[in-house]
């Protein structure tokens, strides 16, 4: 099927029309499909839920259905018997400390008291990656917003529809959960948000949607499998950097007046309309009298779920072969008839009772690069791996060896020789997941055969202790023989000062050599890599410097096709070049409208330069303070400020929750934050930034960013992304109060801004902080007043008491209202001042300079 052939695809999953009619249903009173606005519902026994009782299953599972929908019933099925889809609380495990909000399909038994039996099939959730607890909430809003809250009032999910004149919410008898308007049109739809699995009526959209597996049987949270949708069919992948497709459904056209292109597998049709008349369509129909439905499994598998006297499975749609899948033996196995071992003595089961969930390093894996430590390959024989990406093309198996030795990021090199030569091409993966035996491979496979895997791993512990042993030899050795003579002595310091600075300086320009090759090959990163000539050119040779701080300057410039630049030419060794390499691979793999873009960088030799798109505005702390650094009066009106501080919580709601990891800024303040033309607000210099995985809910970090914006529990240094949200939480003071937060000139009562702030509170009279002095404030008291609320909550002393960033956008919005428990007591840090940060490690604090993007632009 090609893609000129199709404008447009979706996938349709539909019940043939030959189904049978409904026969018989259980009485109307248990079959509840709609609700209206205002409604709320509480995960707790005994509330508004269905019935006003949960419902316990044969697997120890519950089930606290808000709604409950009949399906349509079949020939085949008892009459005192119903399949249902219920949308509800549902936890699994005898144990029920977590819930999901999700859809199900049940199966009810009616015999006079209605009971529910087997194991709910869940088949789409709103919260997969965080579960609710007993007493969370769901409401429909009179906004017309469907939202989930947990038990403390925590904002977990939303429809995002307030203000969409939604006039109810309704379950249809397909499974489809649906915000409808009075003229009964869909405005939102579960269905066009699908987790892992496919309904009846259900669509698959190229570029909009996709299936994403489970990360295990137990556990709901994202995992790595992925099906989507392309204009060749359907594609299954697995979620790495980038992307690796592991199977792929393809289409067969067929011609005739209605022509179209089908798959066909049992009891499945997937069906492409190549019609030109409208919107064409791939269908994926159901030919079945049973009901059924499709989910992408933690293994990822794609299989055919049918229901007879209870679920089965009853096809696999992908069915490439167990070896064949990419986590069929975990990271590091090897998967042979089904059984999974580890490569040699270098690694070992993670497991020994689970031998499919993969291998670790017995040493693990590093990147130094002392003699005796440096890393070495270990050939694996006749071993093939599930995919193959050209890194470097028509090379030699030395060539592709010694390319990943350098790279710190390689975990393997795979070598896949040309027919009838030595030479072919080069793949070096930077993640290594299940390998399979040669002999396990299928036709499609083939020619893979003349193929070789080297995985990177480090060097013998025994090797090095001997190397360690040889040494200690060699210097008592030298040690009698510098003993006999003065002068072999000098001779003997001399020699060794010059070879110690020889060789320091010839480490120092390999080192530079490796980060300017892994610069080359950062993972996801888009950016253009400069060279300095280039730079200098642009910048008039670092003439036109817009500011400078602890790390380096920044200097206007223009590329050649006219774009305006801003050029940080970073100083220094060390911890500088850590920020450098940071600072590439955080900001060059995202793009936000509030994340500053950038455009490229420099690593040559002993430069290091960041380029970035032109900030006219400047940084927020030309503009948010009284008095500017040159004294000059400057103001933004309440609409800007309101707008900029909009603008910060979009962007940290963006790295702490929709980026794949959580990336934690870790230096929020004014300095960081720049302004455009048109005054909207862009997150800046992420240097110091902490990537953690989802999974992940703190992570032990040594301290940094600046003093005055740092969280308490920075002191314990364990945190969260939390850190960020009580930055944010000084900076939105800072804009409401005009001032810095800590100011040395002022008198000792009124020097620490939170102190003042704590005072006024206690008072009742924080307008005092805000009135004379910020223009339209005395007709925006209410707004004032709510901005004063929000950096209190985000201030709070424990980290799990302040709001996540996507919840501080609802109270924004309006979709939300600041708890009414916000202790206003707050902790005033005791190393604001300049005091000493106890426990701290210089090279990763932000000094209190002016930030390096902190001029006007």
């Amino acid at each position: 099927m090609s893609s000129s052939s199709i404008w447009k695809i979706t996938y349709v999953i539909a019940l043939f029309s030959c189904l049978a009619p409904v026969i018989s249903q259980p009485p109307d009173n248990y079959d509840y499909p709609t609700a209206n606005l205002s409604t709320r519902w509480i995960n707790a026994f005994n509330s508004n839920i269905f019935e006003n009782r949960p419902f316990r299953f044969d697997d120890d599972s519950t089930l606290r259905p808000i709604l409950l929908r009949l399906m349509p019933r079949e020939d085949d099925w008892s009459g005192s018997s119903s399949l249902a889809y219920a949308c509800g609380f549902y936890c699994s495990g005898a144990a029920c400390d977590s819930y999901l909000f999700a859809i199900s399909i049940v199966h009810i038994y009616d015999d006079g008291v209605t009971s529910f039996q087997g194991s709910p099939q869940v088949v789409w959730s709103a919260n997969r990656n965080n579960p609710v607890q007993e007493n969370a909430t769901v409401e429909l809003t009179a906004g017309g917003d469907l939202v989930l809250l947990d038990a403390e009032g925590t904002f977990v999910w939303s429809t995002d529809t307030s203000g969409r004149a939604i006039a109810g919410l309704n379950l249809t008898e397909m499974g489809n959960l649906v915000l409808f308007d009075a003229n009964n049109s869909v405005v939102w739809q579960s269905f066009d948000y699908p987790t892992d699995c496919l309904l009846v009526g259900q669509i698959l959209e190229s570029g909009k949607n996709n299936l994403t597996a489970a990360a295990s049987p137990t556990n709901w949270t994202s995992g790595f499998h992925s099906v989507s949708m392309s204009s060749a069919g359907l594609v299954a992948s697995i979620l790495s950097h980038p992307p690796m497709i592991y199977s792929q459904i393809d289409f067969s056209e067929v011609g005739g007046e209605n022509s179209y292109a089908e798959f066909q597998k049992g009891r499945i049709a997937l069906y492409a309309n190549l019609s030109r008349s409208s919107d064409p369509d791939v269908i994926m129909q159901i030919r079945s009298t049973a009901t059924q439905y499709i989910k992408l499994e933690s293994d990822g598998h794609l299989r055919v779920f049918e229901w007879g006297l209870s679920w089965k499975k009853v096809d696999d749609l992908l069915d490439i072969g167990d070896c064949s899948y990419p986590l069929a033996c975990g990271k590091y196995g090897i998967c042979t008839n089904r059984q999974c071992h580890c490569p040699k003595s270098s690694f070992r089961q993670i497991n020994d009772t689970r031998p499919d969930l993969g291998c670790s390093e017995v040493i693990p894996l590093t990147c130094d690069s002392s003699s005796d430590h440096k890393p070495s390959l270990l050939d694996l024989n006749d071993v093939i791996y599930f995919t193959f990406l050209t890194d470097i093309s028509n090379t030699s198996l030395t060539t592709c060896k010694e390319e990943c030795l350098k790279k710190c990021s390689c975990r393997a090199a795979m070598f896949s020789y040309r027919s009838d030569s030595s030479t072919g091409d080069c793949y070096l993966p930077t993640e290594i997941f299940s390998l399979m035996s040669i002999e396990m491979i299928s036709p499609p496979y083939h020619r893979r055969y003349n193929y070789s895997v080297s995985i990177k791993v480090q060097n013998n512990i025994t090797a090095t202790a001997t190397a360690t042993a040889k040494g200690k030899g060699k210097a008592s050795s030298l040690r009698h023989i510098l003993g006999s003579t003065l002068g072999f002595f000098c001779a003997g310091i001399i020699i060794g000062a010059s070879v110690f600075v020889y060789r320091r300086r010839k480490m120092k320009a390999e080192s530079e050599d490796v980060e300017e090759d892994y610069m080359d090959h950062v993972p996801g990163v888009s950016t253009t890599r400069f060279s300095f000539e280039e730079l200098a050119a642009a910048t008039h040779n670092f003439n036109n410097k817009l500011g400078e701080g602890g790390f380096g300057s920044v200097y206007e410039g223009s590329l050649n096709d006219g774009t305006r630049i801003a050029v940080k030419r970073l100083d220094g060794v060390g911890h500088i070049k850590k920020s450098f390499v940071a600072e590439v691979e955080t900001i060059g793999n995202i793009h936000h409208i509030n994340l500053v873009r950038l455009i490229g960088f420099c690593a040559e030799k002993s430069h290091r330069l960041l380029v970035y798109e032109y900030m006219c505005n400047g940084s927020l702390e030309k503009w948010i303070y009284r008095r500017s650094s040159n004294g000059a009066s400057t103001s933004l009106d309440w609409k800007k400020r309101r707008k900029i501080i909009l603008d910060v919580a979009k962007g940290l709601a963006y790295l702490h929750e929709d980026c794949r990891q959580k990336i934690i800024h870790l230096d929020i303040k004014p300095q960081n934050i720049l302004l455009d033309e048109h005054y909207n607000a862009k997150l800046a210099d992420f240097g110091l930034s902490k990537l953690m995985d989802r999974n992940q809910s703190e992570v032990v970090t040594t301290m940094r960013g600046t003093p005055g914006y740092l969280a308490p529990e920075w002191l314990s240094s364990v945190i969260t992304e939390k850190v960020d949200v009580y930055s944010f939480g000084v900076v939105v003071l800072e804009i409401l109060c005009g001032r810095k937060i800590y100011e040395q000139s002022s008198e000792e009562e009124e020097r620490h801004l939170l102190s003042v702030f704590k005072k006024k509170c206690e008072e009742g009279q924080w307008l005092d902080l805000v009135e004379n002095w910020c223009e339209n404030v005395e007709m925006n008291v209410a707004e004032v007043n709510k901005m004063m609320q929000i950096s209190a909550w985000c201030l709070q002393s424990g980290y799990e008491k302040r709001p996540s960033m996507s919840m501080v956008i609802k109270v924004l919005e309006g979709v939300m209202d600041v708890p009414r428990d916000i202790d206003y007591n707050l902790l005033i840090p005791q190393y604001l001042g300049g005091a000493r940060i106890p426990q701290v490690s210089s090279q990763d604090v932000t000094p209190l300079l002016p930030s390096v993007l902190s001029t006007p632009r």
